[in-house]
């Protein structure tokens, strides 16, 4: 009987102990599940953030792009509006008409060698003195 009894004593500090394993293992178990989980959601959150970077990217890229092709137009529009300036047949006859004057000519040379009308002649010569005054 005494032997009995040690025998259902470690019988039971055995499966005492087999009990502790297996709660321990699982314990592991569903601490390894949890870090898994939690991997898994980072790498989904990692791939989300990826795409939209991806398409930040994209969008900067395109308006990047955009500024571009503004600042070239503007480029353009101001070299056509600096071109227009001085192909502006007006503007070169007051500018001969004014060269003309500051070179001494007297005012039946210039409205003749420059078809100006005598009043604007004369407007010219008068701001001209003004200026030399």
């Amino acid at each position: 009987m005494l032997l009995l009894s040690i025998a259902i004593s470690a019988l039971a500090v055995g499966l005492i102990s087999l009990a502790l394993i297996i709660a321990l293992k699982n314990k592991q178990a569903n601490e390894i599940n949890a870090a898994l989980q939690q991997l898994k959601d980072s790498s989904e959150q990692t791939h989300i953030l990826r795409s939209e970077i991806s398409e930040l990217r994209t969008g900067l890229l395109s308006i990047g792009k955009r500024v571009l092709e503004v600042e070239q137009q503007n480029q353009d529009l101001m070299q056509q509006q600096a071109a227009q300036k001085y192909d502006d047949p007006d503007a070169k006859i007051y500018s001969r008409a004014v060269k003309m004057v500051e070179l001494g000519a007297d005012l039946d040379e210039v409205i003749r060698e420059c078809e100006l009308p005598r009043a604007e002649a004369e407007l010219l010569f008068s701001l001209h003195k003004q200026k030399g005054a």
